[in-house]
């Protein structure tokens, strides 16, 4: 069998079924947990998680993605792919960005119609 979204196999019986598509696990997780970039509880728990460890804990891609914006001063998404040489897919640095934006370590600004991800 194949995920309706990713087009990935998915094993006999380890299907899950969501709005009518048939999804593989990762994909159900997304549909029933989606990202939300701007959302103050996460933002506010990162902030106390990270006071309450004594400092930030990012785990090695988001260090990388820090020290690239870090040097670029701003890159778009597409950008920040290809500087990341096929480590992680879109979906996992819209994921990454989002728990970096909770941390307030990054933003999103729009310069012109194009949207830049750059270091808070």
């Amino acid at each position: 069998m194949q995920c309706d979204r990713c087009q990935g196999d998915i094993p006999s019986g380890e299907q899950r079924e969501h709005l009518g598509r048939s999804l593989c696990e990762d994909c159900y997780m997304e549909a029933l947990s989606p990202m939300k970039t701007c959302d103050p509880w996460a933002a506010h728990s990162a902030k106390s998680f990270e006071k309450e460890m004594g400092g930030s804990v990012l785990n090695p891609m988001q260090s990388e993605i820090l020290s690239i914006l870090a040097e670029t001063g701003g890159v778009e998404a597409h950008d920040l792919l290809d500087r990341l040489n096929g480590k992680i897919t879109a979906d996992e640095l819209q994921r990454e960005f989002s728990t970096l934006r909770h941390m307030e370590k990054v933003r999103a600004e729009k310069r012109g119609d194009r949207v830049f991800f750059r270091l808070w």
